[in-house]
């Protein structure tokens, strides 16, 4: 089984935060679609057997017309092999939900949304540049279950300036009368080249509260472990048997093919990524030419990246595995990192490996890194 992420290029509005490839240009909608199309049918072979997952992200593909994801969605029936169980997933802002929007997407066969709320608090919402309001994200839920869907996931953002604890518990208590089913939550990062990383720079925004951010998590982890749900990833959590399929098997190394500007692929042996240019994407199509560069992933650049992403998840990393895929010297390097975060606290044994301790969690990608294994 494999998946297919397709990156919506186009936002109403930037986030003062992200960093992701997108224009706010949306009159080139229809010409991204029609290149879309043709990179479907040239990327054809990437990918081999069973396509379990779709996933249109972005950006955001809810700016997409109905007709659109309807001709995307019968392409890529014609291209590549479906599973009858197809985990269908679309990322909408709660600004484009409306009630029509979401009987059109499961009529199409969409059956699974990844709503971008971020916030039920006006002034996060203000502070974020987030084109919805508070009242739109609460409408945008109504309006998903109304329409029939039950596979909904949310995200949330915390850490920002002046999200308080009793802001962020309100979030929580919100979604969870709600009754959704999974919930995606993200410490606000900083990156280069975002408006954010600009004001910090400039003194007109405060730095991010390292201290605030780990606090948070872990409210959110005692709530959501409370009710009952899996902290099954670092910033993913779900009720019992409603995980992200595409997502997991991102985590669980599993083949997947990226289509779009800035999407990208990957097929155990090596990683490829298209052009993050819109423009540059749609010259390239209309040649026939996809406008990917490939980097060949060596063991050491594949082993790091199992450590990266199986600290992440709540089973965590097996020496067996670990053995069989990369060899015995990086079984034998990971056992003797092991011993000192055992000793810490930060790992925990499992039956063949370790897993993060709850108090490790926040941390996993530094502590992954110090498992890399670094070229001579």
């Amino acid at each position: 089984m494999s998946g297919i992420y397709i990156h919506i290029p186009f936002c109403k509005k930037a986030c003062h935060y992200c960093n992701f490839h997108f224009s706010t240009q949306t009159k080139y909608l229809d010409e991204f679609t029609e290149a879309l199309l043709v990179e479907i049918e040239l990327q054809q072979q990437y990918l081999n057997g069973k396509i379990e997952t779709l996933y249109l992200g972005g950006g955001t593909p809810s700016l997409l017309s109905k007709e659109a994801i309807q001709s995307i969605f019968t392409k890529l029936k014609d291209n590549f092999d479906l599973a009858q169980e197809l985990e269908f997933t679309l990322e909408a802002n709660p600004d484009d939900l409306s009630a029509q929007k979401a009987e059109d997407w499961l009529s199409i066969g969409i059956n699974r949304l990844s709503i971008g709320i971020q916030s039920f608090q006006p002034h996060s919402l203000a502070w974020m540049n987030r084109a919805h309001t508070t009242t739109q994200a609460h409408q945008s839920i109504q309006n998903a279950k109304a329409a029939g869907f039950s596979n909904i996931s949310t995200d949330l953002i915390y850490g920002t300036p002046h999200l308080t604890d009793q802001d962020l518990s309100e979030d929580l208590e919100i979604l969870l009368n709600y009754g959704i089913p999974h919930i995606s939550c993200y410490a606000l990062t900083v990156e280069e080249k975002t408006a954010l990383h600009s004001m910090i720079q400039k003194k007109t925004m405060e730095e991010v509260d390292t201290l605030q951010q780990a606090r948070q998590f872990n409210l959110i982890v005692d709530r959501l472990e409370k009710a009952g749900w899996e902290h099954y990833e670092i910033s993913n959590f779900s009720k019992p048997k409603q995980r992200s399929k595409h997502n997991s098997n991102y985590w669980n190394g599993v083949p997947y093919l990226g289509l779009g500007p800035a999407a990208h692929s990957y097929n155990i042996h090596s990683r490829q990524w298209n052009l993050a240019n819109n423009q540059l994407y749609f010259q390239s199509i209309k040649n026939k030419m996809v406008p990917a560069e490939i980097e060949a992933l060596q063991i050491p650049t594949q082993f790091n990246e199992y450590m990266m992403i199986s600290l992440r998840k709540m089973e965590g990393f097996s020496f067996e595995k670990i053995k069989n895929e990369f060899g015995a010297v990086y079984e034998n390097h990971a056992k003797t990192i092991s011993v000192q975060f055992a000793k810490e606290g930060k790992l925990i044994a499992t039956p063949d490996g370790y897993t993060l301790s709850k108090e490790a969690k926040f941390f996993a990608d530094g502590i992954a890194s110090d498992f890399f294994w670094l070229a001579n």
